[in-house]
């Protein structure tokens, strides 16, 4: 069977298609990146009532609950 050789119609032009799993691949990343972020400020709004553990972590309350009310985005 003979195998398919696709070239760019200029020559040093890219297709498309090559890029496209590598760019699928790193906004899925930056999705589970924004996602983690969320549940350990979550995390860390749970910490704000235990002042020891707040301690252990170096962080006033305050601290800890301006951290936690941030956008995920942020």
């Amino acid at each position: 069977m003979p195998t398919l050789i696709v070239r760019p119609a200029q020559p040093g032009a890219r297709l498309h298609q090559i890029n496209w799993g590598r760019a699928l691949a790193l906004r899925w990343r930056a999705l589970g990146r924004r996602w983690a972020r969320q549940r350990q400020r979550a995390a860390l709004r749970a910490l704000a009532e235990d002042p020891h553990l707040l301690r252990d972590l170096g962080l006033t309350r305050q601290q800890a609950l301006d951290e936690a009310d941030k956008p995920f985005w942020r």
